[in-house]
């Protein structure tokens, strides 16, 4: 898929949200609370789970387990971000403050240098955080994330040229969404409703240029049962032996 495909995927993806106005009401809700928002997050990595085999957005429910899986992004942007959001505070320590008239620990041209270099590291993490998450996601391990070797072979096989265009786009399509908060009156009731979907939206159009590298297969049919006591049987998605009586996969998480 070229860089137009995967938005226009995408696009016509989050529009189906939208047949289901009560779980979008629901996604709205949650998204404006403090840490319930991770709800929300939590939601946006099904949809990369299930992208590209699902043409759906997935239905909201589990929220227990939607909450542990957004929680573990924040924390995996958190450890990603940590080192830069350090210099950058530094950096306004030393840079900021006596444009305002307060006193800095140490000298403005120090202060300065690491606000830059706190700015470009973030920017430079920031491009390979992207696939990380969806590495993290689509193999249900934290340590994925920051697999960094794994993740840049794979942004290799997409091509760096096509993910840094890919990038840009996202960029500009957040930028002209977050546009509509200065709407007169309605800005913010906009604001409020695109927020989770501009999310949707996003891991799905990152799920699909994953998959440029990391081509989903479809999961083999399950074995028949070995007998009418069996104490086993297979994932429908993934394919996974599993018990009897479970009702998710230990493998996937899917709901059987």
């Amino acid at each position: 898929m070229d860089i137009s495909q995967i938005i226009g995927d995408s696009f016509e993806y989050v529009k189906k949200l939208f047949s289901d106005l009560g779980r979008l009401a629901i996604l709205v809700i949650l998204d404006i609370i403090p840490i319930v928002s991770l709800i929300v997050l939590g939601y946006q990595t099904r949809v990369v789970k299930e992208t590209p085999t699902s043409q759906e957005p997935p239905p909201l429910r589990d929220y227990g387990d939607l909450f542990i899986q957004g929680l573990k992004v924040t924390f995996a942007v958190v450890v990603y971000m940590l080192v830069p959001m350090i210099l950058i505070m530094l950096g306004a320590i030393g840079f900021i403050l006596p444009m305002i008239g307060l006193r800095a620990t140490f000298p403005t041209a120090i202060g300065f240098v690491l606000l830059a270099v706190g700015i470009v590291l973030a920017f430079c993490i920031a491009i390979i955080m992207s696939m990380a998450i969806v590495h993290m996601v689509k193999n249900n391990s934290f340590g994925k994330a920051f697999a960094v070797g794994e993740i840049l072979q794979i942004i290799g096989k997409i091509g760096w040229g096509k993910y840094i265009v890919w990038l840009i786009v996202m960029f500009v399509i957040s930028l002209a969404v977050g546009g509509l908060s200065m709407i007169p009156l309605i800005g913010w009731l906009l604001s409020l409703i695109v927020s989770p979907v501009l999310g949707v939206f996003a891991m799905r159009s990152a799920a699909l240029i994953y998959s440029e590298a990391v081509p989903t297969t479809e999961a083999p049919p399950a074995p028949p049962p070995v007998g009418p006591t069996s104490t086993v049987k297979f994932c429908a998605h993934c394919g996974a032996r599993m018990p009897a009586d479970a009702t998710f996969c230990p493998n996937c998480g899917a709901r059987q």
